[in-house]
């Protein structure tokens, strides 16, 4: 389909006056669009423009003296390279070296840390290695523990059990893992009955712990949520989406990832549902959806705070509060996979699917989404692209034809696509100091710089075996990576120190 360019009256300003990205037209008091799509700045003087743009500066800096935390992750250069703006919502005390929850501190997956080697000579030295049951669960980590989920199959195969009988028979036990970072010695674990949900591949958890205040929060693939306390791993509440929601489980899972807001808990179970995170009363829920596989997340629009869920029907937002629909997007795929977490940033939202669905770019203008682009060049079948200065990078095709699976860079903006790098089947990927960190299906862990003119690998070492489709952590300073067969491996890439 023919590319549309929608360009926001901020990034336009941004350009004009040299202004970071964040700051928009209405913050500043701007004049706004006209009906072509263009400011009125653009019509000043000759002799209007540098006083302008004079003023705009000590403006600029005169509101970022006065709201630092507005402002962290502003870029002091201008114009400001476009990341992911999700909801920066904390309600603990994080540090840079925490991964509290999927995709991260700010559900981009993108990490803040830089004090890490993305090169070596030698195989990066293995700190410890756990197993912690099958599955596909990635880490959650705050200071000094790391949970994640798997499960531990029956005894009994299932080839002597009669059809009838095979849910029953396949109901091994999934277990919450929390494990000393360090270490990698069991804290504590929580176990219950759940189904393995073994359809094409090795099945076992597929969503990621949240972690909140003293909260680990969960999902299995049969829709328990828990509530448990993240320090002991006793239970403090549960529920079952299939008593809440009236859906039935998906043929794959349940897979989302919780997502806490405020004071709710919010989940993809069929139903865009919330929950109350401290005694998990319902809060909301929406109509029935068929359920997808990836996670909702939250999203600032204006003073509107939004959820978003790519579900395999469509995009739906809702209001955070109140669970009310504002918008659809129709996004129906084959096979019912869909899978990537969405991506924001400003009023634009980034959707993909496998199985040569392709991707958009909606921007959100009040409460319809317009379509800003649709194509291609970036198919992920269920691992998310990141986000970095303006670029995507995202593994584009499906894991049956992994060797015709590529590692894509596109513009963000138009959907162009700039490059495709094979060879790392259909892995995974986070981003930490302007550095991918991509996992191989296969397990070999590779770096390059997040660059939009070409695929630059720094340093590559296998570290797993096995199907690896899980995303790997950053945190500390160590990386965090596993197999569907639960081999969960510690790699130090702290930077080594030299004597004085």
């Amino acid at each position: 389909m023919p590319v549309c360019l929608h360009w926001k009256l901020n990034n336009l300003v941004a350009e004009r006056f040299e202004l970071p990205l964040k700051w928009s037209a209405a913050s500043l008091s701007l004049p706004k669009a006209s009906k072509s799509g263009f400011s009125d700045i653009t019509n000043l003087s000759g002799h209007q423009a540098p006083a302008l743009k004079f003023f705009m500066r000590i403006l600029c800096s005169i509101i970022c003296l006065l709201s630092l935390p507005a402002c962290t992750r502003a870029v002091e250069t201008a114009p400001a390279p476009l990341e992911a703006t999700p909801v920066k919502h904390r309600t603990a005390p994080w540090t840079d070296g925490d991964w509290p929850r999927w995709r991260g501190l700010w559900l981009d997956g993108v990490s803040p840390e830089t004090a890490w080697q993305s090169r070596w000579q030698n195989k990066p030295n293995q700190l410890w290695r756990a197993n912690v049951g099958v599955g596909f669960s990635s880490m959650a980590i705050r200071g000094k523990r790391l949970y994640t989920m798997g499960h531990e199959p029956t005894d009994q195969p299932a080839s002597a059990v009669a059809p009838e009988l095979l849910p029953v028979a396949n109901r091994g036990t999934d277990v919450v893992h929390c494990l000393d970072v360090d270490s990698g010695k069991t804290i504590w674990t929580h176990r219950y009955p759940c189904l393995l949900v073994d359809r094409l591949h090795e099945g076992g958890p597929a969503a990621t712990p949240t972690l909140d205040d003293n909260h680990c929060y969960t999902v299995s693939k049969e829709g328990h949520l828990f509530c448990l306390a993240a320090d002991t791993g006793k239970v403090i509440w549960q529920r079952r989406f299939s008593d809440d929601l009236g859906v039935p489980m998906p043929q794959w899972g349940f897979a989302c990832s919780p997502l806490v807001w405020k004071n709710l808990v919010i989940v993809d179970g069929g139903r865009i549902a919330a929950y109350d995170k401290h005694n998990g009363q319902l809060v909301w829920k929406t109509r029935p959806f068929q359920p997808g596989y990836g996670s909702a997340i939250s999203w600032q629009v204006g003073d509107r705070t939004l959820i978003a869920v790519l579900n395999n029907e469509a995009l739906v937002l809702v209001q955070a509060d109140t669970g009310k629909e504002i918008a659809e997007f129709a996004w129906e795929t084959d096979y019912l996979t869909t899978a990537a977490t969405p991506l924001v940033a400003d009023n634009r939202i980034f959707i993909s699917s496998g199985y040569n669905c392709g991707c958009a770019l909606l921007q959100l203008d009040g409460d319809k989404l317009n379509i800003v682009y649709e194509n291609r060049n970036m198919r992920n079948h269920f691992n998310s692209s990141v986000l970095w200065q303006g670029h995507l990078y995202g593994f584009d095709g499906n894991s049956h034809s992994r060797r015709t699976v590529t590692l894509n860079c596109m513009n963000f903006d138009t959907g162009e696509l700039l490059w495709e790098e094979r060879g790392l089947g259909c892995g995974s990927l986070m981003l930490a100091g302007g550095i991918l960190v991509v996992l191989s299906d296969r397990g070999e862990l590779v770096t390059a710089p997040a660059n939009p003119e070409q695929f630059t690998e720094l340093a590559r070492a296998p570290i797993l075996n096995g199907r690896c489709w899980t995303v790997p952590v950053l945190a500390g300073g160590r990386l965090f990576a596993r197999n569907a067969q639960g081999d969960l491996v510690c790699v130090d890439l702290r930077p080594t120190t030299t004597a004085p």
